[in-house]
């Protein structure tokens, strides 16, 4: 009997289909020739978050409904998936369930099962966004909550713009929409609601506008939100703008003009628009404000990021570029200090 060492090869041999989504940072489909790197343990995992990779795989069998598992697993020093951990949960899965991932499960074995030790819970607006997008891709019916959430939106105007039945939206619904920005005008619908809906109402988009890619004429909108917004609420559009790294970088050099990149926002720019900081200036910009916040919030950051694989290299740079101010310096130098210790 073969030996199956990696996950791939486990629902290959079951005969299922898959589907691999990252839920660390956003919400987004994983290539299945990058996964199949990442488990060959030839590539890192592009995501990292908190040293772990965290995602969701779908699978499915013909005229069956999808069954999801949700995984946390650690990675090592170079953001390889730690191949122990990885074959402790496929021992694991083939003692629960054979080589046919779809068995049922008896009530006791579900709970055990549910409660292994690589699983994970993604946040509420993860969640919602995950399964809109998962019923979009497998063309399955969008939850209960989207027709109210549509008729919402498309009925939001001038006249009623609080929108008379807001609390009764859900965050499902929303996610449903905002997945299907290409149909039903509903990318006009929402790019209206930034500007008419409560806000409330609008950091609930944001949320899910965060983990979709958006058009021009809609991230130009949340832009202009961002601008004037007050500076408690700026992180609610900068974190919508994740899909639009050269609009982020714009909105970055804002905020750093007018010193308005507090905390709160730098924490939005590492976990969601990351990809902003692939731009050199902007790195700097990023970093020079980070250096002046407390020692062990810039330490904490800077780990998060350098992490991650598209951004490490440049950064590992940036520790020893002669152009950076005495604060980076000093703050790099505790950095230094911290990890030797």
């Amino acid at each position: 009997m073969t030996q199956l060492e990696t996950l791939s090869q486990f629902l290959d041999t079951a005969n299922t289909q898959f589907q691999v989504y990252d839920l660390g940072r956003r919400v987004e489909n994983i290539d299945p020739v990058l996964f199949n790197q990442i488990e060959a343990l030839n590539t890192p995992y592009p995501f990292p978050i908190q040293g772990h990779a965290q995602f969701a795989i779908v699978f499915w069998r013909e005229d069956q409904p999808p069954f999801i598992w949700f995984l946390k697993l650690p990675l090592d020093e170079q953001g390889l998936l730690s191949p122990a951990q990885r074959s402790q949960f496929i021992k694991m899965i083939l003692e629960a369930l054979g080589r046919d991932p779809t068995k049922a499960l008896s009530d006791e074995e579900q709970e055990r099962y549910a409660n292994h030790p690589f699983s994970f819970k993604p946040s509420q607006e993860k969640l919602a966004l995950f399964n809109a997008l998962v019923k979009k891709q497998l063309s399955q019916q969008a939850s209960a909550q989207y027709e109210y959430a549509a008729q919402y939106f498309s009925n939001l105007n001038e006249t009623n713009a609080q929108g008379d039945n807001w609390q009764q939206l859900g965050l499902q619904g929303i996610a449903d929409v905002c997945v299907r920005l290409d149909k039903f005008d509903h990318d006009k619908h929402i790019n209206a609601a930034i500007t008419l809906a409560p806000l409330e109402v609008q950091a609930a988009i944001c949320q899910c506008l965060e983990h979709v890619a958006i058009s021009d004429t809609l991230a130009n909108t949340l832009f202009d939100k961002l601008s004037a917004a007050e500076v408690e609420h700026k992180h609610i559009y900068l974190r919508s703008l994740a899909s639009q790294p050269e609009l982020t970088q714009k909105a970055i050099k804002l905020l750093v003009n007018y010193q308005q990149l507090d905390e709160n926002l730098l924490i939005t720019i590492a976990a969601r628009s990351w990809t902003a900081l692939k731009d050199d200036a902007t790195r700097k910009l990023y970093l020079e404000v980070l250096a002046n916040q407390p020692q062990n919030f810039f330490n904490q950051v800077f780990a998060d990021i350098v992490a991650i694989p598209s951004l490490r290299d440049s950064l590992l740079l940036d520790l020893r570029s002669a152009d950076r101010s005495e604060k980076l310096s000093s703050a790099i130098g505790g950095l230094f200090r911290a990890v030797s210790q």
